[in-house]
C-alpha cells in the first residue's frame, strides 16, 4: 500500500515539474518598446539660450517667497499625504522581504477530558493534557519567486520616493505661482484705485466746465460713467485678491482667510540653464517614478511566471507533551519533527497563467505611461521655453505701448482744456492707458509664473 501511495505522489510531481518546465517568460524582442528619439536641443530654444539656476527655491531672491514655500513644505496635507504613502511602500517591502526567512511560531494548548466508563464504574478518569512547542517554517525560494516580490515591492517604494520628491517641488511651485498672483492682484487693485482717482479728477473737471457753460450734461453723465464703473471695478479687484490671499493660505496648510500678503516682485535676472532634451529624464522625479513602475511591473510578472512551478517547504518542530502543567517548564523537547514539502500547480482551471497574462498586460501599460509621462514633460519644458521667449518680448511691448499712451493722455487733457477735443477723446485716452498697463501687469505675472513652470519642469528641484 505504501509503495503504491509512493508511486503516485511520484507521478504526480513527475507530471507537475514536466509540464512546469515547458513555461517560457512572456515577452518578445517585437514586446520591445522603441527608445523615444529626443532632439540634440530644444524645438523652442531662442538665443540667448536661457540659464536657469540649480533649484526652484534660487530662481527668486525673495525672503517672504522662501518663508512661505517652507511653510508649505511642513504644514500642507497633500504633502503629508504623500508622505505617509512613501511610508507604507517602505513597509511593504519589509513585509514583502520578510517572506525570504523563516518564521517560528510559538504554540500552546491546555485540554482536560473525561471518558465515559463502565456502568458499573462509578467515577470516569479525568485526562489532562498539555503541550508546548515551536514551529518553524520556511520556503525555499529556488524559482526566485519571493526575490522578484521584493524587487517590485523595492520599485514600488522608489517610485513613491520620486512621487514624494514630485509632489515637493509641486507644492513649493504652487506656493510661488500663488504668492506671485498675489502680488499681481494687489497690483492690478492699486492700479483700479488709481483709475478710479484719475476718472473722478476728470469728472470734477467736466462738472466744473459744465457749471462754467462749457461742456454739456451729456459730458458730465459720460465721465460719471466711467467713475461708477471703476467703483465695481475697485470691488471685484477686492474679492479676487482676497481669494487669492486665501488660496495662498490653503497651500501653506492654514486657515483659508484673507490675511496673506505679498507686494513686490522679485528680482527676474536669474535664469534657469535649460541643458538639453536628455537631462529632464535623469532630473524629473515623475519620470523617475514612472521608471520605476516599469521594474516594479516587470518584477510582478516574473512573480506570476514563478508561480507556475512548484514551491519547495520546510518545516520543523520541537516541543512538549505532558499531563502535568509543571512538566512543560523543563527545557528539554521530548517531542520534535522535520518534514520537507513539495507542491505543484497541476490543474485550476488557468487562473495562474491568467494573472501571467495580466501581469504582462500590466508591464505593457507601465511601459506606455512612462512614454506618455516622457512625452509630456517635453512638451511642458518646450511649452515654457516658448512663452519665456514670447512673453518677455510682450513685456517689451507694453512697456513702449504704455509710455506712448501716457504721452497721449497728457496731450489730450491739454487740448481738452484748451477746447480743441471732446469728452470721449480724453475718457478714451485714460482707459487706453490705464487697460495698456493692466496688460503689462497681467503679461509680468505670467512671466514669473512661466519661469516656476520652466524651472519645474526642467526638474531643477528645490
Amino acid at each position: 500500500m505504501k509503495l503504491n501511495t509512493w508511486l503516485i505522489n511520484g507521478s504526480i510531481l513527475t507530471l507537475g515539474i514536466m509540464l512546469t518546465a515547458c513555461v517560457d517568460m512572456p515577452g518578445s524582442k517585437s514586446d520591445q518598446a522603441k527608445v523615444l528619439a529626443l532632439p540634440k536641443r530644444y524645438d523652442a530654444t531662442q538665443p540667448p539660450v536661457p540659464e536657469v539656476t540649480s533649484g526652484l527655491l534660487k530662481v527668486f531672491p525673495d525672503t517672504q517667497l522662501r518663508k512661505y514655500v517652507d511653510i508649505a513644505l511642513n504644514k500642507n496635507p497633500d504633502l503629508r499625504a504623500s508622505a505617509a504613502r512613501l511610508e507604507e511602500a517602505g513597509f511593504n517591502t519589509r513585509r514583502a522581504y520578510s517572506a525570504t526567512l523563516p518564521s517560528l511560531t510559538a504554540n500552546g494548548s491546555g485540554s482536560r477530558s473525561r471518558i465515559a466508563g463502565s456502568p458499573n464504574s462509578i467515577v470516569s478518569p479525568i485526562n489532562n493534557i498539555f503541550s508546548t512547542s515551536l514551529d518553524v517554517a520556511w520556503e525555499v525560494d529556488v524559482w526566485g519567486r519571493i526575490r522578484a516580490g521584493v524587487t517590485a515591492s523595492a520599485s514600488d517604494e522608489a517610485a513613491a520616493a520620486a512621487d514624494y520628491a514630485a509632489a515637493r517641488q509641486s507644492i513649493a511651485a504652487q506656493t510661488m505661482q500663488a504668492y506671485f498672483t498675489l502680488i499681481a492682484e494687489g497690483k492690478l487693485l492699486a492700479l483700479s484705485n488709481r483709475r478710479l482717482s484719475s476718472f473722478q479728477k476728470t469728472h470734477d473737471l467736466v462738472n466744473r466746465r459744465f457749471e462754467a457753460g462749457v461742456d454739456s450734461l451729456g459730458d458730465v453723465d459720460l465721465a460719471r460713467t466711467d467713475v461708477e464703473r471703476t467703483k465695481a471695478e475697485v470691488q471685484q479687484r477686492k474679492d479676487t485678491r482676497d481669494q487669492a490671499a486665501r488660496q495662498l493660505r490653503v497651500i501653506t496648510g492654514r486657515y483659508p482667510d484673507a490675511n496673506a500678503r505679498a507686494y513686490a516682485w522679485p528680482s527676474l535676472r536669474r535664469s534657469v540653464p535649460a541643458g538639453v532634451p536628455s537631462t529632464v529624464l535623469m532630473n524629473r522625479p515623475d519620470i523617475d517614478a514612472a521608471y520605476q513602475r516599469i521594474r516594479a511591473a516587470d518584477a510582478r510578472v516574473k512573480v506570476a511566471h514563478r508561480d507556475l512551478y512548484p514551491r519547495f517547504n520546510l518545516t520543523g518542530s520541537g516541543g512538549r507533551q505532558s499531563s502535568v502543567f509543571e512538566d512543560l517548564l523543563e527545557s528539554d523537547f521530548r517531542t520534535w519533527s522535520l518534514a520537507a514539502g513539495i507542491t505543484a500547480p497541476i490543474l485550476d482551471g488557468g487562473n495562474r497563467r491568467a494573472e501571467l497574462g495580466a501581469a504582462n498586460a500590466r508591464a505593457k501599460e507601465a511601459l506606455a505611461n512612462y512614454e506618455s509621462v516622457v512625452l509630456s514633460a517635453m512638451q511642458e519644458v518646450e511649452n515654457a521655453l516658448g512663452s519665456e521667449y514670447y512673453l518677455k518680448q510682450q513685456e517689451i511691448s507694453y512697456k513702449e505701448a504704455l509710455k506712448a499712451a501716457k504721452s497721449a493722455e497728457e496731450s489730450v487733457l491739454r487740448s481738452y482744456e484748451q477746447g480743441t477735443v471732446e469728452i470721449l477723446s480724453l475718457l478714451e485716452s485714460q482707459r487706453r492707458a490705464f487697460d495698456t498697463e493692466e496688460q503689462l501687469i497681467n503679461v509680468r505675472a505670467q512671466r514669473y509664473q512661466n519661469r516656476v513652470s520652466l524651472a519645474l519642469a526642467l526638474g531643477k528641484g528645490l
